[in-house]
């Protein structure tokens, strides 16, 4: 990443957005180019001193409606964020009058769609299921791993590991969260997820998200949940995910793994001039 090549004087703005209280802050770059330092991303992550967000996101021009980048509260760089996508999805919808959209992000291409009463559906792609494409450190079996719970591992353009349990709420989600986040079996660490089954094709279920920690939703955890509870034969192929924020709802179809939930732009702003300097 370089550093910002805005004029003295001069602010960049920004929009608030949230996805079941999974936050972001986006950029929009299509029409003005610029670049952020990790010293500048984790600044506006600190929500007491910056703005304060799960993931950054940036707009740019590509070779679709649009390409998306995303980068976690720690400065490190995520191929995937369903709920930004959505989020964003829902913008450009917004903006355009398109009811259906294409998007690139270094997960892949991306499709976005309308879905009635206030709600935004993507879908994430195909769910990675060979230990090399999660990735995992050495060969294994993907569904039960050889860690305490037999967690079963997806990727989604970003790893996952997910515990099945008896209650969630009773999960040290720090503590736990932390130590498998950075589990010797993921190179790239991992979101962790704790999730139980409550009703058929129900699932209520926590998150811990790798460079970010505890968060109220997470659209790619989400769909790593549905696909792994299906795998182990929980629930079918259409799955309802309660979530800290809210609810998800997750169709593993032919074409991919559809997420379909809503969206909140809640304000736009400006990073000064003074701030971003002083970041760098």
């Amino acid at each position: 990443m370089r550093s910002m090549n805005i004029r003295q004087n001069t602010t960049l703005p920004f929009m608030k957005m949230h996805g079941l209280g999974n936050d972001f802050v986006v950029v929009d770059s299509r029409t003005r180019a610029f670049d952020l330092t990790k010293s500048q991303i984790t600044a506006i992550a600190r929500r007491h001193q910056g703005v304060g967000f799960d993931q950054l996101a940036v707009i740019t021009n590509g070779d679709a409606d649009a390409h998306l980048t995303f980068y976690n509260a720690d400065g490190s760089t995520s191929a995937a964020c369903g709920n930004a996508t959505r989020c964003i999805a829902r913008h450009l919808m917004d903006e355009t009058g398109l009811d259906a959209l294409t998007l690139t992000t270094d997960r892949g291409t991306l499709y976005a769609r309308e879905a009635g009463n206030g709600l935004t559906s993507v879908n994430m792609g195909h769910p990675q299921l060979n230990w090399h494409e999660v990735p995992l450190a050495r060969e294994m079996d993907t569904l039960e791993l050889p860690i305490d719970g037999a967690p079963t591992a997806t990727g989604m353009g970003n790893p996952h590991c997910t515990f099945f349990v008896d209650d969630v709420s009773s999960i040290d989600l720090p503590t736990f969260g932390a130590a498998h986040e950075h589990h010797p079996l993921y190179p790239e660490r991992t979101n962790v997820q704790v999730a139980k089954l409550i009703g058929p094709d129900h699932v209520r279920m926590r998150v811990w998200e790798r460079g970010v920690g505890i968060t109220l939703a997470s659209g790619s955890s989400s769909c790593a949940t549905a696909v792994a509870a299906a795998r182990r034969g929980l629930t079918g192929r259409k799955v309802q995910i309660d979530l800290d924020g809210g609810t998800l709802w997750i169709e593993w179809a032919e074409e991919g793994v559809w997420m379909t939930g809503a969206t909140e732009h809640v304000f736009t702003g400006h990073f000064t001039h003074e701030f971003l300097e002083a970041a760098k």
